[in-house]
């Protein structure tokens, strides 16, 4: 492999104008179609298959008026105020009124009519039902419903919203995100040492990620998707793009620092070498992201994919964009600490390269066994929260605080107790019951149902047209995101039983039901998808490195970095830590698809840094035979651009847990630590300490897998010798750092 991409950087070089200008070009296409053509995405994590979407699809098909967006419009009068003062009546009932006329709308509920008002008729809500789904429900129409609360507001109520029509969409590009990409060029510039050099793998980038982002956009006119599948292939494509691209300029810096090195040689040689272990680490990433397919579920399959396309464009832009950029920038990059002395000038004492990474590996491989179990203990006690992990979707409560989605959250608790935003739907196809027995296995369910310890209030039952459909509400008496909301649900679930006797189907559904479905399909898929993962771990490092035992520790290494990021999670966003720091309004369960969304990005990076460090380790056993020195020198050889590469993960993904939105907040936090713990903890720390203590063995691979197993040569140990720089080049190119 090494010497196809020798071949191809080569070409690059030679080409560099004509590569520049397919990338623009392709930035302008891609760009105009997703700008231009783009789809609609939405904000709902449906699966199907599950009991809360079954019973979705069934009011759709029998019960439409039952099915469409709802905007929950809650009023509260001042203190001492009532809703039934004349005045207050009167200007509640015109904005309804006003409501009522908005395109789109099917009905409004009255709620002094329906009594949907709390007992000190102070606070109260109006359900406006429309004919469109929620996610299709038209912003022109949520902003005429705003309006149209004008005279209520004008009477000194409270007006806020909330409901399946009026959720938030998410968005990006923030100062938090802008601020992640600028300690992303600090970084990059210490790391390098040169500000051109810095602002190179920032523009590269951010050309990938524009070309993947734009792309996914486009193709969202076809194929629905979630708003969190953009974020998602922004925040994880601007992170590897950054990263693959300083692993090849940093290469071709430190080639350089020789000054009888030839330019376009040594950009080659990066491709061959540091651009042959992006190819492998990103290919690691496409597959891990791909791999998410196998949950079966269809959201996330698309996130991944979308994810994976961007990866692969960043790995595209790492091996052609960036060495025509290097090319086109040629002397200039060239690090100025190698350029002669000016005449009588006193010589400065330079540091050696590498010589801290140096240091730290032989202060880790000192006392390798102490170090490994210092730091399995260590990322053990970070994992332990982890055990008391409870997925669901986040509600309004977990909006900010100054959104109306969670006044209007915080409202309803205050007026009609904390399981009012947590009703449920019991939804009852009669089809097969005899029509004289309809009424009474409707009344015989609600008496069930009320029976409950832990519902609070049954509505009446309504039912469609031709009676063969009933749907009845039912309230619990705690909030959505509390465990004993979902024992309920599985309690309620079992009166399935009992209504399937009298010839019928109980489905319990509603948005609390659907995130408690959510996340045991989930749940379930988990075991499966960690399988894949590691043992795709294990062929991909087996290949790579043809040895059992790196892939063996690469893999362990891993699992203690999810865990501890998992741990670290669970502790703040469901354990309720950190939330004035992180301003995360309220604690509750960890995002459903978070444990398998981390587990096959991080898979990814872990691979990323764990080729980086260990291809430098194999390098120098390869020619020197020595085990030992290996792993200090890998660590020396590696150490900056690994650690430098992990930061600025940091930044990016850290940049996103400002985000308002609770998804992506906790996602960016998951990422980030993860990160931060397997670079510098599993990777600079772990992997030397256990490289050490296996020495030879760990290079030892049995000889009918050594027949069978390819070599991909990812090193470059079969490339030529460098080449020596070009006189009349160097002379008419200045150096500058």
């Amino acid at each position: 492999m090494a010497s196809r991409l020798y071949t191809w950087g080569r070409w690059a070089v030679r080409r560099r104008g004509r590569v520049i200008a397919v990338w623009v070009l392709l930035l302008a296409v891609v760009g105009g179609l997703g700008i231009a053509l783009h789809g609609k995405a939405t904000t709902e994590f449906s699966v199907p298959g599950i009991e809360s979407q079954q019973a979705q699809e069934l009011l759709k098909k029998k019960f439409p008026q039952a099915s469409g967006g709802v905007a929950r419009v809650v009023f509260a009068a001042p203190e001492g105020g009532r809703l039934t003062a004349p005045r207050t009546e009167a200007a509640l009932e015109a904005s309804l009124k006003e409501a009522a006329r908005i395109p789109g709308v099917l009905d409004v509920s009255d709620p002094l009519r329906t009594r949907t008002v709390a007992a000190d008729l102070r606070i109260g809500y109006a359900d406006v039902r429309f004919r469109q789904q929620a996610s299709d429900v038209p912003q022109s129409s949520k902003d005429a419903l705003d309006r149209a609360m004008a005279k209520a507001r004008h009477a000194g109520l409270t007006v806020e919203f909330g409901g399946s029509a009026m959720d938030v969409k998410t968005e990006v590009g923030g100062p938090a995100e802008v601020v992640g990409v600028v300690v992303a060029f600090a970084v990059l510039a210490l790391a390098l040492g040169s500000l051109v050099a810095a602002g190179l793998p920032l523009l590269t980038a951010l050309v990938g990620v524009a070309v993947g982002v734009l792309g996914v956009q486009f193709v969202s006119r076809w194929v629905e998707m979630t708003s969190t599948a953009t974020v998602l292939a922004l925040m994880i494509g601007l992170a590897v793009g950054i990263d693959y691209a300083l692993f090849i300029i940093s290469r071709h810096r430190e080639q350089l620092a020789d000054p009888e090195q030839d330019m376009a040689d040594s950009i080659a040689r990066a491709v061959a070498t540091a651009g042959g272990a992006v190819v492998f680490a990103g290919a690691t990433v496409i597959i891990a992201l791909a791999a998410l397919a196998v949950t079966g579920i269809p959201f996330l399959t698309v996130m991944g994919l979308a994810a994976a396309a961007t990866v692969l464009l960043a790995v595209l832009v790492a091996v052609s964009l960036v060495p025509a950029a290097l090319s086109l920038f040629g002397e200039r990059l060239r690090p100025r600490a190698h350029r002669p002395a000016a005449a009588g000038a006193r010589p400065r004492r330079e540091r050696a390269a590498g010589s801290w990474g140096l240091a730290w590996g032989r202060a880790v491989t000192r006392r390798p066994l102490l170090v490994l179990l210092a730091g399995t203990l260590g990322l053990l006690a970070l994992a332990v929260p982890a055990r008391d992990l409870r997925l669901g979707l986040p509600s309004n409560a977990s909006q900010p605080v100054d959104s109306t989605q969670h006044k209007s959250y915080d409202l309803l608790t205050e007026g009609f107790g904390p399981g009012f935003n947590a009703t449920l739907t019991a939804v009852v196809d009669m089809d097969r019951i005899p029509a004289a027995d309809r009424t009474a296995t409707v009344k015989s369910l609600s008496r069930s149902l009320a029976s409950d310890r832990g519902v609070a209030v049954v509505a009446p039952p309504v039912t469609n047209a031709d009676a063969t459909l009933a749907v009845v509400a039912v309230v619990p008496k705690t909030g959505p995101d509390a465990q004993a909301t979902t024992d309920l649900v599985h309690r309620l679930r079992e009166n399935a039983a009992t209504v399937g006797t009298a010839g019928g189907t109980l489905y319990i559904a509603g948005t609390t039901a659907a995130a408690i479905d959510v996340a045991g399909k989930l749940a379930d898929a988990l075991p499966l998808f960690v399988a894949i993962i590691v043992i795709l771990a294990l062929l991909l490092l087996t290949v790579a490195f043809r040895s059992l035992l790196v892939p063996v520790k690469a893999a362990l290494g891993f699992l203690l970095s999810v865990a501890a990021s998992l741990g670290a999670t669970v502790w703040v966003f469901q354990e309720g830590h950190l939330n004035g720091v992180l301003d995360i309004p309220s604690a509750g369960p960890v995002t459903s698809f978070l444990p398998v969304l981390l587990i096959g990005v991080l898979f990814g990076l872990a691979m990323d840094y764990e080729v980086f460090l260990v291809s430098r380790m194999r390098e120098h056993h390869e020619h020197t035979g020595d085990a030992a020195e290996a792993v200090t020198q890998g660590v020396a050889r590696s150490g900056r651009v690994v650690s430098a590469a992990a930061l600025i993960m940091v930044a990016v993904f850290g940049g996103f847990v400002f985000n308002h939105d609770p998804i992506i907040k906790s996602i960016g936090f998951a990422l980030a630590f993860g990160v931060l713990v397997d670079a510098f903890v599993v990777r600079m720390t772990l992997v030397p300490a256990a490289m050490a203590l296996l020495g030879r063995r760990a290079w030892g691979l049995p000889r009918l897998l050594d027949r069978i197993t390819p070599d991909v040569d990812i090193e470059g140990a079969k490339l030529p010798g460098p080449a020596p720089v070009e006189p009349e080049r160097r002379e008419h190119e200045p150096a500058a750092g």
